[in-house]
């Protein structure tokens, strides 16, 4: 699965700088959750975008760009993600990859060459519930490998929560926090449920301000800069 999108650009997903959006299709979860259902269920069905005219694009962009956020769908999933983020970094562009942690040995390639200058990491909920996240099998030890890899340093990492009720509550966090213990920094998101892939879930209530502070509190008693972020 290739590139499926490219949007202009953005100040919000690469802090500081403004960067163009780049998203691959397909996934290896189906979270109810999900806000990108195209690009989950029917990404089969959508155009590929052209590796050389995204290129193309890019290059004419580098004036007024200072980086590029990839994501999706699960960008590890395709062949195209390596040789994007080498071409990309070519450009003197940064590189910001969004990742759900179940391909490992692909961020330690882009680890051991200097591909992304930073990885945000989705954390959905305890790892021992992440077979609540798919219709098929999913390995929680890919994530843990994934943590590990990203703990022992070489890039900036962003950690980032979205708080679902009933996926996530006090004792996911605290599962959470203990794998990631004295990362630098944590964000939790709120949960928006009018998007959610399932119907169903659209009818689930958020946390309200104070639950969330309350979770972010907790979450605190392991990494120290905890924000919250869709307030």
């Amino acid at each position: 699965m290739g590139v499926k999108g490219f949007q202009g650009t953005s100040l919000l997903d690469y802090p500081g700088h403004i960067a163009s959006l780049v998203f691959f299709g397909d996934c290896n979860l189906s979270c109810p959750f999900c806000h990108n259902p195209a690009l989950v269920q029917d990404a089969g069905e959508l155009e590929d975008y052209p590796l050389a005219a995204l290129l193309e694009q890019l290059e004419r962009r580098r004036s007024f760009i200072d980086g590029v956020v990839v994501s999706g769908g699960e960008p590890t999933l395709s062949r195209q993600l390596l040789p994007l983020l080498r071409s990309v970094k070519a450009l003197g562009l940064l590189v910001k990859l969004d990742s759900n942690g179940l391909k490992p040995t692909v961020l330690k390639k882009v680890i051991w060459e200097g591909l992304a200058d930073r990885i945000a990491l989705d954390l959905k909920t305890a790892p021992s519930r992440y077979t609540e996240l798919h219709d098929g099998p999913v390995d929680p030890g890919a994530l843990l490998e994934s943590i590990a890899l990203l703990q022992r340093g070489g890039v900036e990492v962003e950690y980032r929560t979205t708080c679902v009720p009933g996926l996530v509550g006090s004792e996911e966090l605290q599962q959470l926090g203990a794998l990631i213990q004295g990362a630098p920094n944590w964000v939790l998101q709120q949960f928006v449920p009018r998007y959610c892939m399932d119907p169903a879930w659209r009818e689930v209530s958020p946390y309200t301000a104070a639950q969330l502070e309350e979770l972010a509190e907790l979450a605190r008693q392991y990494v120290p800069q905890v924000m919250l972020r869709g307030l």
